[in-house]
């Protein structure tokens, strides 16, 4: 059997997935310097459309930062490109560690751990600290790293019905004798824009000798007096065993973090794989990452026209009659129920000069497709009412608008 044949079935499949407006393809998208806010669709060439753009998440502006590209710059210099090996072999420079502690200090806990990624976080922390004999007790509606952690690891599975703690408790119930139970959560849910119920969970977990895992990828920097995550502002904090962030979102870098207890940390450089078969990540995006953690703390004001921008924006789709999803929060999604709609509304954004991303099955439920605009502090309240006027003229085309 030739290649060509053995893959045959990859044909077909793809051919179904395009036939239910479910196929995917790679845009690229360039930036433009000095407009965080902004984008070029194609390869920037400067013939090519400047977008508004309403899918990234890039949240307090800070991707083109300045003093993050200067701080970047003079590691790249002395350091080079990357580091060489894992931190656990010869890649683990002092500027980690350092960072490490800022963090840890920043979110007022006794030690924090750096990984690549959101996506290596996830999965590493939930298969170092439960396995077969346990059950992890996972919101409908967690990140896919969750639930790929989850299933990695090898435990049960019990996905519980979206902030739903009555079916959540009888699910602890039901397994209350298992060895090790884990619930975890995102505190602000990546495609919908609401936020966990905390405090609920922190008594469940209680109730039930579980430990409580929040990911505030989407929260981080973004709530907060000095951007510590929702746990922090929910007053939480210290009743959470793993808190979870990303420096991809409001850090406008990349990479992430756990916190919690020194006997945690110590016990995931030991046991968490993302980590110990990794090389380490580049010290010059260490040192960018840390300047970025000295910018989310002091310049507060980001926050204040983040949550200016999207509870102006959010007001406005509203007001024209669209069905948003309910949550105070950057992500503002507009659903439109199926997936060529959702297909065609994008489309039709773009070429009025706007970014925003279709959404459909299976990151979302089947049925829910839809534009899922996302806020920065770099916006301009001039740009995002245009943006929502075009919105509604496109919704009047479409015919999705409730009014």
């Amino acid at each position: 059997m030739n290649v060509e044949s053995s893959l045959k079935w990859m044909k077909q499949e793809l051919a179904s997935m395009e036939e239910a407006s479910l196929k995917r393809s790679l845009q690229a998208g360039s930036a433009i310097p000095g407009l965080p806010g902004r984008m070029l669709r194609g390869t920037g060439e400067l013939n090519l459309p400047n977008l508004l753009n309403l899918s990234g998440n890039n949240y307090l502006g800070l991707s083109q930062h300045p003093a993050m590209i200067e701080a970047m710059r003079e590691v790249l210099l002395q350091e080079g490109v990357g580091a060489g090996a894992s931190r656990l072999v010869t890649g683990n420079r002092p500027a980690y560690t350092e960072l490490e502690e800022a963090i840890a200090d920043w979110q007022s806990c006794e030690a924090a751990l750096v990984f690549a990624n959101g996506y290596m976080a996830n999965t590493g922390v939930i298969r170092a600290v439960v396995g077969r004999d346990d059950v992890v007790f996972s919101d409908q509606l967690n990140h896919a790293s969750i639930v790929d952690g989850i299933l990695m690891s090898r435990a049960e599975l019990a996905r519980y019905r979206h902030n739903d703690m009555e079916h959540l408790g009888a699910l602890l119930h039901k397994h209350r004798d298992r060895k090790r139970k884990l619930i975890v959560t995102d505190a602000v849910f990546s495609m919908d824009g609401d936020q966990a119920r905390l405090e609920d969970l922190i008594l469940l977990k209680h109730e039930y000798g579980a430990m409580l895992m929040v990911d505030e990828a989407h929260s981080g920097g973004i709530y907060g007096r000095h951007g510590e995550g929702l746990c922090h502002i929910r007053g939480v904090k210290d009743e959470v065993d793993i808190h979870m962030g990303t420096f991809s979102k409001a850090f406008g870098a990349y990479g992430a973090y756990v916190c919690g207890s020194r006997t945690l940390i110590d016990f995931l450089v030991n046991k968490a794989r993302t980590l110990i078969y990794s090389t380490a990540m580049p010290p010059a995006l260490v040192a960018g990452i840390a300047q970025a953690l000295v910018l989310v703390q002091q310049e507060h004001w980001r926050r204040e026209r983040l949550r200016t921008n999207h509870r102006s924006f959010r007001s406005h789709l509203e007001k024209m009659g669209f069905v948003l999803g309910i949550g105070d929060s950057p992500i503002v999604p507009m659903i439109v129920g199926d997936n060529e709609t959702a297909l065609r509304f994008s489309a039709a954004l773009e070429e009025n000069g706007i970014a925003a991303v279709a959404i459909r099955p299976p990151t979302v439920q089947e049925g829910t497709a839809r534009i899922r605009f996302s806020l920065s502090a770099a916006h301009t309240d001039k740009e995002l009412r245009e943006a929502a006027a075009c919105i509604r003229e496109v919704g009047l085309q479409l015919g999705v608008m409730g009014r």
